[in-house]
């Protein structure tokens, strides 16, 4: 076995503790070792007197893991083979990368995983910008060491041509903030300055930019300057493309629209790469699909190419039979609502009622059928951006009277996860101060909520990390515990897939199911991932109109019925997956996709054989 050590220094505090890690090793309570000066962990001075573990010494007992104050230290036994591929360090005690996602010139392929597991460091290094270490840290590798090491595999082959600059590279970058603060002028001018292909047209109208075609950069919203960004990869001549999370801010028709343009628009023979949570995008997108897995900023692990279908449903699973590796205990399988009676509420008791509301806002208006919410339940709320769902959500809450109508909130206990998350909307400093608090009582004190949520997104690992240093990610995590901590009556969460990982969605998805369910109140979940709405509304409610004038919201209806209306709008169709009873989306023009339009059925499939003799 080998030994995988992590020391998050940001993390460890020598000077806030007693030594625990080096005090109780066994190693270096060993009265030979201590005489020959031998120990597996240390404080260095050269490493500002944080923590080192000597991962030869170490003999993975992970007392030091269990004694840490501060949760600072990872210690992971892997097996011996495994450092034949090891492809990157960042440095000593740090992160640890085995193997590479292999994109080929005649498929689009996808990248699923964990976030911290090392899926943009991948797409750095398949884009030449980091010239992986193969593990080797402190000493100088070159790309001649790099092209040896990987001589006799088809990587050898895509990296020559990389380091011969024989292909140019065009990287849709994760963080998009960064265009807006370095990119200067309007869309349209930026747009013709790149236009390398003479697709201007073609692409402005694929990813939808007509609303944004004259403003200036810096006036964008997330979802704009995410078109202009894919936009923008897609216009310059190239050889390889990555699209690191392409369907951030967007919702899903725009999301669908930059899927195809991702699948028709790069030149023929490029090479495609793409990562994303969106399992219905990423099922959309690619042809093929790398699964990474590990324990987030420890290590990580690449699988082999799957076919997409079976790669997403693999990953579901848990399980991935070329490697013969479970990634995850946990099953995690969709249960079609229209074919499964028991997923309705047991009993339908009247939790709230609005009526007819009617709201303008700054030259927008908005129009809301009356409707109810039964107790326990909880509520999708689906449609495109700007159509009045935060709006919705914010007379609930109280932060907006509607214009007409009456929404009788007033004695209710209002629990509010905002769409935007600001560290100072919070009274605590560091998450550790935060979750003392919000533990005391409650639900939050069962320990169902401390294993099932904060263990499982990782908070606790957090420690005394300052609230204003999250992540983003780890920030949305922090919120979405939060809000369901409160003891509320309502429970209202504005995009809480945003910025997290597949499988911290379904944890969070699961908690929002059994808060709803254990306290018998009523939770309200806006989201553009139907795989989220999907897996876990009771009913939905479908906003219509044109964006940014005038939006229509219906009253709550079963999901059948809701989501055949959200799809027809959109025009597209999904069918089942017979394993997982995953959402996927069909093809336009397929033979599945016209026939589930002529019978009207845009969402569920009356007859799960009738697909399966037609795939």
């Amino acid at each position: 076995m080998v030994r995988v050590a992590v020391v998050d220094h940001d993390l460890c505090k020598p000077h806030r503790c007693a030594k625990e890690c080096v005090r109780f090793c066994p190693v270096n309570r060993a009265k030979r070792n201590r005489a020959m000066g031998l120990y597996a962990i240390y404080l260095s001075e050269e490493h500002g007197g944080k923590a080192i573990i000597n991962e030869s010494l170490c003999v993975g007992c992970g007392i030091c893991v269990k004694k840490c104050p501060f949760n600072a230290i990872y210690v992971v036994n892997l097996p011996d083979e495994l450092e034949k591929m090891v492809v990157h360090r960042y440095g000593v005690n740090a992160f640890k990368l085995y193997g590479l996602p292999l994109p080929g010139r005649d498929y689009v392929l996808g990248i699923i995983g964990k976030n911290g597991t090392g899926k943009t460091t991948s797409v750095r290094i398949l884009a030449g910008e980091i010239v992986p270490n193969l593990g080797r840290v402190g000493e100088k590798v070159t790309w001649d060491d790099v092209l040896r090491h990987f001589r006799g595999t088809e990587f050898y082959n895509y990296f020559k041509g990389i380091v011969d600059k024989k292909y140019r590279v065009v990287h849709k970058i994760q963080n998009i903030d960064i265009i807006r603060r370095r990119v200067k002028g309007t869309v349209d001018q930026v747009l013709q300055r790149i236009d390398e292909r003479g697709m201007l047209n073609e692409v402005r109208k694929y990813v939808d930019l007509d609303s944004a075609w004259g403003k200036k950069i810096s006036h964008l919203s997330g979802g704009e300057l995410q078109k202009l960004a894919i936009a923008a990869a897609l216009l310059r001549q190239a050889d390889i493309y990555f699209f690191d999370e392409p369907s951030s801010y967007l919702d899903v028709r725009e999301r669908l629209a930059i899927a195809r343009a991702i699948r028709e628009l790069p030149p023929k023979n490029a090479y495609v790469v793409v990562v994303e949570h969106d399992l219905a995008m990423l099922d959309y997108t690619s042809d093929k699909v790398a699964i990474v897995y590990g324990e987030p900023g420890v290590y990580g692990i690449f699988s082999k190419p799957y076919a997409v279908g079976a790669g997403i449903n693999h990953y579901l699973l848990g399980y991935l039979p070329a490697e013969n590796m479970v990634i995850r205990k946990e099953k995690i399988v969709f249960r079609v609502h229209a074919e499964a009676p028991e997923r309705e509420l047991e009993t339908k008791i009247i939790y709230l009622t609005w009526s007819d509301l009617r709201k303008r806002l700054n030259g927008f208006e908005l129009s809301v059928e009356g409707g109810e919410v039964y107790q326990g339940e909880v509520i999708g709320i689906l449609g495109p951006n700007a159509i009045g769902k935060t709006t919705f959500i914010r007379m609930l809450a109280g932060e907006l009277k509607p214009d007409e109508g009456e929404v009788p909130t007033e004695a209710y206990r209002i629990s509010y996860k905002p769409q935007y998350i600001s560290p100072k909307n919070y009274p605590w400093t560091t998450v550790e101060e935060a979750l003392n608090e919000i533990t005391k009582e409650g639900i939050a004190a069962t320990d169902w909520f401390r294993v099932d949520v904060i263990r499982r997104l990782r908070l606790h690992k957090l420690g005394d990390r300052e609230i204003a240093q999250l992540s983003g990610g780890e920030l949305q995590k922090f919120a979405i515990a939060v809000a369901l901590a409160a003891d509320a009556d309502i429970y209202l969460l504005d995009e809480p897939s945003a910025y997290i990982d597949v499988e911290d969605r379904f944890t969070v998805m699961r908690a929002i199911k059994r808060v709803a369910t254990v306290r018998k109140v009523a939770m309200f979940v806006v989201d553009h991932d139907l795989n989220v709405i999907d897996y876990v509304a009771n009913r939905v409610m479908v906003f219509r109109g044109v964006p940014g004038r005038e939006g229509h919201a219906l009253a709550p209806t079963d999901l059948r019925t809701g989501m055949n209306t959200f799809l027809k709008d959109v025009g597209v169709t999904f069918r089942r997956d017979l394993k997982t009873g995953r959402p996927r989306v069909n093809r336009p023009g397929s033979y599945l996709d016209r026939k589930q339009k002529a019978i009207g059925e845009y969402y569920y499939v009356p007859r799960a054989e009738e697909v399966a003799e037609e795939e």
